[in-house]
């Protein structure tokens, strides 16, 4: 587990780096690909989604869901991000699916600044309000290396 401390800002700059937002999401999507076809089934989205433990009640106890009620849940979400109805989502689709997301979760966070605790990632990679978190960091240092020269 590690803490980060963010603001909507932190998040919007992330999403506004083409660049670093991009490399990060298209590892995300490279990881859930696990066929490696180019495309995100129901399956493996859904086993993503399930990391995420959306039906976690409280403090890592898991809420007893109904399975149709879980079965909906990650079918809408799927529905969401499958933005032409092919049945699979590709890149360009989860790319702009997860800018939404991030940039609603700057919303949220407004302007003052929230120290979130981030579980680690089951498959190794990093949380994305770890890397807008980690870019801030980066621009400070480079801004501060910048003035002190």
């Amino acid at each position: 587990m590690s803490v980060v401390i963010v603001d909507g800002s932190t998040v919007r700059d992330f999403v506004g780096d083409d660049e670093a937002f991009n490399k990060s999401v298209d590892a995300r999507f490279a990881s859930l690909d696990l066929n490696g076809d180019g495309v995100l089934s129901r399956a493996e989205l859904r086993r993503a989604l399930e990391t995420f433990r959306l039906t976690e009640a409280d403090f890592g106890v898991d809420a007893i869901t109904p399975p149709g009620e879980i079965a909906f849940l990650y079918d809408s979400i799927f529905d969401q991000f499958d933005l032409d109805g092919s049945g699979t989502i590709d890149l360009l689709e989860f790319r702009s699916e997860m800018k939404k997301i991030l940039l609603a979760v700057a919303d949220g966070l407004g302007s003052s600044p929230v120290q979130i605790a981030l579980e680690e990632d089951p498959d190794g990679g990093q949380n994305f309000l770890r890397q807008a978190a980690d870019l801030e960091a980066a621009k400070l240092a480079e801004g501060s290396k910048t003035n002190h020269n």
